[in-house]
């Protein structure tokens, strides 16, 4: 059997300055951990819960589209989460939206460190290495972080937004996209909505605010990006709003 990677890379020879994130693009458990079955149904593993619905394939059309090399996680969030800083408590959840993870549930914290060097660790140095190599070019890195999310939590009321711009201090890129996207007349786009992007220690803080970058998180609304056609679409419209935005 092959050797376990945490990370895919896409584009990888690209020369572009632009470099795109997708933190949860898989629901996939290594072997390795709990024998590749966190005890959960095959519909809980399909939810939100333990990936991004659609957010791997978008991610991979605006690689093709915007010419950048982007980099996807290859393990679940509840595995780990790679958008969660190493000493966050929620890295490894035991509950989420009502469903109780049943191999993470007595999970001590050896086991945290393991799936620590496992996927959580890789991922990040695989970012980092990539970003070295960029300034080391002489590149800005321009990163984006390609996320979606759940059109209502359990007991929660609906989410209006069809988009939402993650954000903590840098608005280089999140200004200009937050303008362009409420200038789409068929959109509701949220300002750090459904939650805040002013989370520290998480993915982008780590790799865009302590490094200085231009950056920005985008989730969209997974009920439109969970079939082909609606990948195709946002691609097609991100690409168009973000095109002028980033540098070539």
């Amino acid at each position: 059997m092959a050797e376990y990677r945490a990370f895919e890379v896409v584009n990888e020879l690209s020369s572009s300055p632009v470099l795109l994130l997708c933190d949860h693009a898989s629901n996939f458990v290594p072997p390795t951990v709990s024998g590749g079955d966190l005890g959960l149904s095959a519909e809980d593993m399909a939810r939100h819960i333990a990936w991004d619905v659609g957010a791997a394939a978008l991610t991979r059309l605006l690689s093709a589209q915007l010419g950048a090399a982007a980099i996807l996680s290859n393990f679940s969030r509840l595995v780990i989460d790679p958008n969660r800083g190493p000493d966050d408590p929620t890295l490894l959840m035991k509950l989420y939206d009502g469903s109780i993870i049943p191999a993470n549930r007595h999970a001590d914290a050896a086991e945290l460190e393991r799936r620590k060097a496992l996927c959580h660790t890789p991922y990040h140095d695989a970012i980092t290495a990539r970003l070295d190599a960029m300034e080391a070019r002489g590149q800005t890195p321009h990163i984006l972080s390609i996320h979606s999310f759940t059109p209502q939590l359990r007991a929660r009321p609906p989410r209006p937004w069809h988009v939402g711009i993650l954000w903590d201090s840098d608005t280089r890129l999140v200004t200009p996209l937050l303008e362009a996207l409420r200038d789409e007349p068929d959109i509701v786009t949220g300002d750090n909505e459904p939650y805040t992007g002013r989370l520290e220690g998480d993915c982008m803080h780590r790799h865009g605010t302590m490094r200085g970058l231009p950056h920005v998180l985008i989730e969209i609304r997974n009920d439109l990006i969970s079939g082909e056609t609606g990948q195709q679409e946002w691609a097609a419209r991100l690409t168009r709003l973000l095109a002028p935005l980033l540098p070539t």
